[in-house]
């Protein structure tokens, strides 16, 4: 099969096709005939050297895929073969075949376009976990998002006014806060215009957010604490910004604050299991019945993946980014 991987760290143009074998499923996954992979920031990391696969997962980049499954492992339910599924996967989507645990894939309604569930699970797992189950984001709060217009950013939105959550982000530009607003957002900031804390405060008259979803870490952090009122929640996935910050620790115990964060990739297969499960119940038929659909960006063929990472690089993207893996 033709997959899309590197030999050396570097910049996008080390992304190549190579021929390589098919993967054969373990006992309890599924083969999938990929027709598009999602492209995402960890892609990127990846690719620059700065974020290796876990043990045992595929060297290939891609962490989420849409597709058919054609072949099982033998603790597959048989109704699973000829299925059109989307899959969270810890590697391996940008080819032609890709393995998924079978508890980690989404089964598709008939009016799913292909191209649209492969922009999803990897947002829509990072947003649920984060946002819901690590923030305990509930209905009447107000959550912050950082970068609203990225895949995670617009599916935050989406998911939160979903849920009745009154949605702030940030963004880079005018244009950018117009799209966000387009997607759900009650209020978007350029933060290149504007001072996001005092736009925050003036927005909820001095109370501040319930949560903070945080992708961007170093200096943001003592800014985002700034932002949350008593009890509120910090949760961080990603440091953009840098890895290190510095905060003032009286804040956190004066309002009682909860600062957490997480990574998805590494976590065991079973936790990513009940984590597919409880998306299914609660979330999936917001996608089922189409009420929330991706935001999608630019469609790449698969052998031009170079190209894709340049234009998630270059910040110039709004939603998702994704990879025709399949000749239609």
């Amino acid at each position: 099969m033709t997959a899309v991987g590197f030999d050396e760290p570097g910049g996008a143009d080390v992304l190549k096709p190579e021929t390589i074998d098919v993967p054969e499923p373990s006992e309890d996954e599924v083969l999938v005939r990929v027709a598009y992979a999602g492209v995402n920031r960890p892609d990127v990391i990846q690719r620059q050297g700065l974020y290796p696969p876990p043990r045992g997962a595929s060297p290939i980049p891609g962490l989420e895929i849409s597709g058919e499954v054609v072949a099982l492992g033998s603790n597959v339910p048989r109704e699973m073969l000829g299925q059109q599924v989307c899959a969270l996967v810890t590697g391996g989507g940008y080819a032609e075949y890709c393995t998924a645990h079978a508890r980690h894939c989404l089964t598709l309604p008939r009016k799913m376009a292909l191209e649209e569930a492969a922009a999803l699970p990897e947002t829509l797992f990072t947003v649920w976990h984060n946002v819901f189950e690590r923030g305990w984001a509930k209905a009447g709060e107000t959550l912050l998002v950082h970068g609203g217009t990225s895949g995670i950013g617009t599916m935050a939105i989406m998911l939160g006014k979903a849920f009745d959550l009154t949605v702030v982000t940030t963004a880079g530009s005018d244009e950018k806060c117009e799209a966000a607003r387009r997607v759900g957002a009650d209020l978007a900031i350029n933060y290149k215009e504007l001072d996001f804390v005092e736009e925050i405060k003036s927005f909820t008259h001095g109370k501040g957010v319930d949560v903070v979803l945080d992708m961007v870490s170093g200096d943001y952090v003592a800014r985002n604490i700034a932002c949350l009122k008593t009890e509120g929640r910090h949760v961080t996935i990603a440091v953009l910004g840098g890895p290190k910050a510095e905060i003032n620790m009286a804040q956190v115990m004066t309002k009682r604050l909860t600062l957490t964060g997480s990574t998805l990739r590494a976590r065991s297969d079973n936790f990513k299991a009940l984590l597919a499960d409880e998306i299914a119940e609660n979330a999936w038929p917001l996608f089922e019945n189409g009420r929330i659909r991706p935001v999608m960006d630019e469609i790449f063929p698969l052998e031009r993946a170079a190209d894709a990472h340049a234009r998630m690089e270059a910040g110039e993207h709004i939603g998702k980014i994704v990879l025709r893996v399949a000749s239609r």
